[in-house]
């Protein structure tokens, strides 16, 4: 092993995303070492990469970076639903304190030169008042105040201010659109796969996506590239929500913005689907990134479109379970007919609420 060859430690291995990617990572030639870090072991195989179980809540995540002598660190551990953590509280510790304490620990280390941060267009929010297109440089129009948006407003908070103290290290952070694929489970691909897909009356949001493999493989070319700072992540192009439906051939029930919350109360507690407020906002109004930055400076070009991503994805959607779709039906039925009457209820808009 050369010398000059990177010892990386991913975080999140745990997890589908983190795992495929630190093994893919393990299997590059100009790799010396991967170490995975997660609190609990990966289910599958992991192939060449050295898994290290610590929680990177806890301290000891110092030692490992300085025993195993890392000197880059993706960060891809970030959740985007409580369900999967545990719970509202368990996610913003795992990813609010996990980052802060992973961030110590590099700043800790002589050794680190490079961070890599898988975040997330939701930061952006979604508002009837964001631009055609938002770019680096610029805020939300209506702050996160809870909740995966919020997390993730303070991780990238944090991680300038790593920057700001540790300016010798190049920290690169992405923020990605919506990641799809064939093998990825998240919030956005949940409700895809809903047998009968509620959408919100009298909007038609537009959206970005990111191919799973094109999420590998900017991950790599980052590892790879030394340029630091902050690049929207996206394919090429957007769609709109209606699009999107019709091509998974699937009923769209369009409804008030009151329904739609409460249709997401009843797929959460059957485990069908975990909305959060950010997601209804996302499903209302939508969101643009600008992906100029991420051609021209950071060197990268997707190899799949957004359409092209979503096809892929649509393709691996099975046909709706009969039985499945006609009780989520019978939900939609009741939950319809328990609201007032927009046309005779001047106080019911239809927008803004969740």
């Amino acid at each position: 092993m050369g010398p000059d060859k990177k010892v990386v430690l991913v975080t999140g291995v745990s997890r589908d995303l983190g795992r495929r990617f630190a093994r893919c990572l393990a299997a590059d030639p100009r790799i010396a070492r991967v170490i995975g870090v997660d609190a609990v072991p990966p289910r599958d195989d992991i192939g060449d990469v050295m898994f290290v179980r610590a929680d990177i809540r806890n301290p000891v995540i110092a030692k490992v970076i300085a025993k195993e002598d890392v000197d880059t660190v993706v960060h891809m551990s970030v959740i985007a639903t409580p369900g999967s953590a545990g719970g509202r509280g368990t996610m913003k510790e795992l990813n609010v304190i996990g980052t802060m304490q992973l961030l110590a620990a590099c700043q800790k280390s002589e050794n680190i030169e490079h961070l890599v941060v898988k975040s997330t267009s939701t930061v952006y929010g979604a508002s009837s008042r964001d631009p055609a297109m938002f770019t680096e440089e610029m805020q939300p129009r209506r702050a996160p105040s809870s909740g995966y948006g919020l997390d993730v407003a303070e991780i990238e908070g944090y991680v300038r201010g790593f920057a700001r103290r540790r300016p010798d290290v190049r920290v690169t952070t992405l923020r990605l659109a919506n990641v799809l694929g064939p093998h990825v489970t998240s919030p956005i691909t949940s409700y895809f796969r809903l047998p009968v897909v509620p959408t919100v009356l009298g909007f038609d949001p537009r959206l970005q996506f990111v191919h799973e493999s094109d999420l590998m493989r900017v991950l790599a070319h980052c590892v790879h590239t030394e340029v630091p700072g902050t690049f929207n992540v996206a394919g090429d192009g957007v769609m709109l929500l209606s699009q999107a439906v019709r091509r998974l051939r699937k009923p769209a029930v369009p409804l008030v913005r009151p329904a739609v919350g409460g249709v997401a109360s009843v797929l959460k507690s059957a485990r069908m689907g975990d909305f959060s407020p950010e997601q209804l906002g996302f499903l209302t109004f939508g969101r643009g990134i600008d992906t100029s930055r991420m051609r021209a400076e950071l060197g990268f070009e997707p190899t799949y479109t957004t359409e092209e991503a979503f096809a892929d994805f649509a393709s691996s959607t099975g046909p709706a379970a009969g039985p499945v779709e006609r009780a989520i039906e019978r939900a939609v039925d009741g939950l319809v007919s328990s609201l007032p009457d927009p046309a005779t209820d001047p106080a019911d808009t239809g927008v803004g609420r969740g």
